[in-house]
């Protein structure tokens, strides 16, 4: 039997993260469900409310069944005209800001993408951190790791890139990682540069036959992606961790999402 499809359209006056962010929060507690999405961002004048609205009536035809449109929109004409539309309207502002209204006894100030503004103190810190991140990938540079809030290690592949990113992105945390190495195993000990920082580090393992499916599409038919090297990596840099007291966290079935909040709450970082 098929699955269920639906259309999920993602409006907003601004880039839409905020409604997709939620949105995805939502859809996920619904199994069986194939949610298929479209983006409408920066519908911010009346001309662009209106073809929004056509384009989705046109979804509605074309699919016999009308979309789930989930709406960040903080110009109450642009909304109206958006409302008209046929559609099933998620509109978070309606949802969240009216009750906050109330309980706070303040009117909200309708300023688009004031959440991902520039002049936003929290942007400003989350792109900071997401350059550190970047400059501090994969072991490129050891230079100001006395600023790092978290250096993650582990082996290659285990998930420490995507990992470092989301912290800075999402919590402005400054993130960088360093892979374990055959090198690092035969020496019995982490890389000299990380040894000042060891109350910085927390490693992350993966299971050697998902480490290997990984690795291999990256270097096919190699050595570094056999299952026989990927198993002796995997468990030379457990045993390294767990002598040198680092925790670690295994990747294979966590989402980076899971992680992140899980190494916030083991190292108690505020963000």
């Amino acid at each position: 039997m098929d699955s269920l499809k639906r259309t999920v359209i993602y409006v907003s006056d601004g880039t839409g993260i905020t409604a997709e962010t939620l949105g995805h929060g939502l859809l996920s507690q619904f199994e069986g469900i194939e949610f298929r999405p479209m983006r409408f961002p920066f519908i911010d004048s009346g001309d662009k409310a209106r073809d929004c609205v056509a384009r989705i009536d046109e979804v509605g035809r074309r699919e016999g069944v009308r979309p789930i449109v989930i709406m960040t929109q903080t110009n109450a004409e642009y909304s109206a005209i958006l409302h008209r539309a046929g559609a099933f309207f998620i509109d978070l502002f309606d949802a969240f800001i009216v009750p906050l209204e109330k309980e706070l006894g303040s009117r909200y100030t309708r300023a688009m993408g004031r959440s991902h503004g520039q002049a936003n103190p929290e942007y400003n810190s989350r792109i900071a951190a997401m350059n550190f991140a970047l400059a501090h990938d994969d072991g490129v540079s050891d230079a100001d790791l006395k600023s790092a809030d978290i250096i993650l290690v582990g082996v290659s592949r285990s998930g420490k890139t995507p990992t470092s990113l989301y912290l800075s992105l999402q919590f402005s945390l400054r993130a960088a990682n360093y892979p374990l190495i055959p090198e690092d195993f035969e020496r019995g000990q982490l890389p000299s540069r990380l040894l000042p920082y060891r109350d910085k580090l927390f490693g992350l393992t993966i299971d050697p036959e998902q480490l290997q499916r990984i690795r291999f599409e990256r270097r096919p038919n190699s050595k570094y992606a056999s299952l026989d090297n990927c198993r002796y990596e995997v468990a030379a840099a457990e045993k390294m961790m767990k002598r040198e007291g680092i925790k670690w966290f295994d990747t294979t079935s966590r989402s980076i999402e899971e992680l992140a909040v899980q190494l916030m709450q083991e190292l108690n970082l505020e963000r």
